[in-house]
């Protein structure tokens, strides 16, 4: 099992393990500068492959902020194992997520972010977003790199198989692939608005947390997402009210 790292965007580092079994990439990133912020911890059996790779990057104990999407084991499971390596470190996770949850799992108390905090690294300013049930569960929000443009969203563009770690190629195609064999995400009516928010920052760059970083047209990309769970979403709402055939 090998962790790889590629700086997609200045000063913000995918550390990327391949999972054999799972046919799946695991994606961390580290946002660099005075105060260093990671997204995603990884699962505890990944800890000494990840934590390797990020001390190729920075000493270990000068991580200042461990931030996630949502709770979930490949998310945080290794959460406090990065608390005792970085002694200055706090998790930083959505209100919502530390008040039901992560201030009971993490061995510190977690900083609870609000809608549209942003955590200043000294060079980067990395904005938490609130986004329930985009992807998972009510505790789910993304962060966005505003002086890079980077969106971390998370589970959003999930794709199975083998992939560089940047690319140009359409994503969405096996993201919804993805989504046709996992059956992750909640089709709710703000799942749509949600993704189209998204798409309404402008990013530069996507780095989902299991697909390679997307580097074209990242609003048009998320506008297409949106619009595929909305069709999706219809088309379920149909089939409830007795309107349309029954989704396989």
């Amino acid at each position: 099992m090998e962790t790889e790292i590629t700086e997609i965007a200045p000063d913000v580092y995918r550390v990327s393990t391949f999972l054999d079994a799972a046919n799946l990439t695991m994606n961390q990133f580290l946002v660099n500068g005075d105060e260093p912020l990671l997204f995603h911890t990884g699962y505890r059996a990944l800890f000494p492959s990840v934590s390797e790779a990020v001390a190729r990057l920075i000493p270990l104990d000068r991580l200042r902020w461990i931030t996630f999407g949502h709770v979930e084991a490949d998310e945080c499971g290794s959460m406090n194992s990065w608390l005792e390596v970085a002694p200055a470190a706090e998790v930083a996770h959505g209100a919502m997520g530390c008040f039901v949850q992560v201030a009971d799992l993490a061995d510190r108390p977690p900083h609870p972010l609000q809608d549209g905090e942003v955590l200043d690294t000294g060079r980067r300013r990395v904005r938490h977003i609130d986004t329930p049930h985009v992807p998972h569960g009510w505790d789910a929000g993304l962060m966005f790199e505003e002086t890079t443009s980077t969106l971390l969203c998370g589970d959003l563009f999930t794709a199975f198989g083998r992939y560089p770690a940047r690319t140009t190629s359409e994503i969405v195609g096996p993201a919804l692939q993805a989504e046709d064999l996992g059956r992750a995400t909640c089709l709710t009516p703000e799942l749509g608005p949600t993704i189209h928010a998204l798409a309404d920052l402008h990013p530069s760059t996507l780095a989902p947390m299991h697909a390679p970083a997307y580097e074209g047209d990242c609003a048009a990309t998320l506008e297409e997402l949106a619009a595929a769970y909305e069709e999706r979403f219809a088309a379920e709402a149909d089939v409830r009210r007795g309107r349309g055939p029954k989704s396989d």
